[in-house]
């Protein structure tokens, strides 16, 4: 259920940072880390005023103790056909448990509640099964391998 800026599942909460938040979590990422992140999407962290759900990610947090367990988000704004990308990330210590594929279902369940939104696509690498896996649980079928001209040769996967 959406309450402003969280999503609710049956074990998470997903809280929708503010655009201070998430340039803070990128600041802190190692440079290693700081030059996956797409110069175009902080370009429009930085000029937001607001939280935005399609720009900014939501921090997945295990309901019960308010650990926070990873994140996940949107690529961007539903495009002209109503399409949305979705992406997460567990910590490594909290994988295995099904919060990922609870994290997905939740990012589908806002995504489907706007009027915009047909359908619902995500992106894994080849060497990455445990994702696939995750999105095969929440619903997605895969349709192809990609080229995405950020992420190189990626399975995409779709839920309608």
């Amino acid at each position: 259920m959406w309450l402003g800026r969280f999503v609710n599942t049956a074990r998470l909460e997903l809280r929708l940072q503010s655009p201070a938040e998430v340039l803070a979590w990128v600041e802190s990422l190692p440079a290693a880390e700081q030059v996956d992140v797409s110069p175009e999407w902080l370009k429009k962290v930085k000029l937001a005023t607001e939280p935005d759900p399609w720009l900014c990610q939501f921090q997945i947090v295990r309901a019960a103790d308010g650990v926070v367990l990873g994140s996940c988000g949107f690529s961007g704004a539903p495009d002209a056909a109503g399409m949305v990308e979705i992406a997460y990330a567990i910590a490594e210590e909290f994988r295995g448990q099904g919060y990922a594929t609870e994290a997905a279902e939740g990012l589908v369940m806002f995504a489907k509640s706007q009027l915009t939104v047909s359908v619902v696509r995500a992106h894994t690498k080849a060497d990455n099964p445990a994702s696939g896996a995750v999105l095969k649980k929440a619903g997605f079928v895969f349709v192809g391998d990609f080229v995405d001209p950020e992420d190189g040769e990626v399975r995409r996967w779709e839920k309608i």
